[in-house]
């Protein structure tokens, strides 16, 4: 059977921080922005992507107020409150989920491409073709800024530490959100999950371009707060997971290519966040508190994962998640997004 792309959204943005909230206020008004991400990018593919390869599916459904551009009738709705009530009530697993029941349902087997915002979503994507094909036929590549694999709990308590021993900190002492917060399936907690629930084994999981490996005299802080922050880091490189920090790609394609050699497993999902070109390719992503590689570097980079595929490994799907709508129009980022795309998948007469 021949096997074509599969372009499908997800709109949903449920970022719990003031500063998100506050923008998606004000932007109610603003009558120009694409609203969904999806079509931003999809905008170009109808452009310029051979039209025999691949089909579009639209969005998945998403709460209005859940949404980047929420309607004006929901402004009351858009409160600190309800995000962190969403949050810790597990609503990202769930909305997880309808991704992956709609890749079974109405994809597979053809392949999935999702263009979403919460980079959660990946995980219901993975965990349902890993349900489809032979559990230890995946490897799940990640080019992040972030891990996305901290348990809640872990980074609330490194924060605690900053704000006792940090006259400058950012965090506000204050917030009553910054603590007893359960441990939830959420966009920088996803692949703690994953692996936490033998979704993904940890030798498959490659997590590449993250900024936010500790620096060295983090590991020398007796502190057991940040003790337990740096040993997360720790425990999954000593559990398998393959960690490549941002530095690490700088150095040039032949660490990488090394790495990526080691994959062993038939099929292989492709996970990017768009974060990895924060401040640097690109400003219309959800956080820009790192920054990320330029648009030479990043490119090379995909073209270097995208060797795994010219030595018989097979794409089982692929993602780009984190954008931010409200911004993402108004530079490269869209760009950026389609063409890597392409760069995966453009040159092949058919996905195979």
């Amino acid at each position: 059977m021949e096997q074509k792309l599969i372009f499908f959204g997800c709109p949903l943005d449920c970022d719990e921080r003031d500063e998100s909230i506050e923008e998606k206020r004000l932007s109610q008004r603003d009558h120009n922005v694409i609203e969904d991400p999806y079509e931003g990018v999809m905008s170009l593919i109808r452009q310029e992507f051979p039209a025999e390869n691949w089909f579009e599916k639209g969005s998945l459904p998403v709460s209005p107020w859940l949404r980047p551009v929420p309607p004006l009738s929901e402004a009351a709705t858009l409160s600190l409150e309800a995000f962190v009530r969403f949050l810790d009530e597990d609503g990202c697993r769930t909305y997880a989920r309808q991704a992956g029941d709609f890749v079974a349902e109405k994809i597979h087997p053809h392949l999935p491409c999702l263009i979403a915002v919460d980079h959660s979503l990946t995980g219901g994507v993975y965990r349902k073709l890993r349900e489809l094909h032979h559990p230890d036929e995946i490897s799940l590549i990640v080019l992040d800024s972030h891990t996305d694999a901290l348990p809640v709990s872990t980074v609330a308590e490194a924060i605690q530490y900053d704000l006792d021993t940090n006259p400058d900190s950012r965090h506000d002492p204050q917030d009553p959100f910054l603590y007893n917060r359960p441990d939830s399936y959420n966009a920088s907690s996803f692949l703690d999950h994953l692996l936490s629930e033998d979704i993904v084994e940890p030798k498959n999981l490659y997590i590449l371009g993250i900024g936010d490996f500790p620096p060295k005299q983090a590991f020398r802080i007796k502190d057991q707060r940040i003790q337990n922050y740096v040993g997360r880091f720790q425990a999954l490189k000593e559990r398998g997971v393959t960690l490549v920090t941002k530095q690490d790609l700088l150095m040039g394609s032949g660490k990488l290519k090394s790495i990526l050699k080691q994959i062993r497993t038939p099929w292989v999902y492709l996970s990017i966040d768009m974060d990895i070109g924060a401040r640097n390719a690109l400003n219309g992503v959800r956080y820009l508190d790192r920054q990320g590689l330029n648009g030479p570097q990043l490119l090379r980079i995909v073209g270097s994962i995208k060797e795994v595929f010219k030595r018989g490994v097979k794409l089982a799907g692929m993602d780009l998640c984190e954008f931010n709508a409200r911004t993402a129009g108004q530079d490269a980022t869209y760009r950026l997004a389609a063409d890597l795309i392409k760069m995966i998948v453009g040159d092949r007469e058919r996905i195979k």
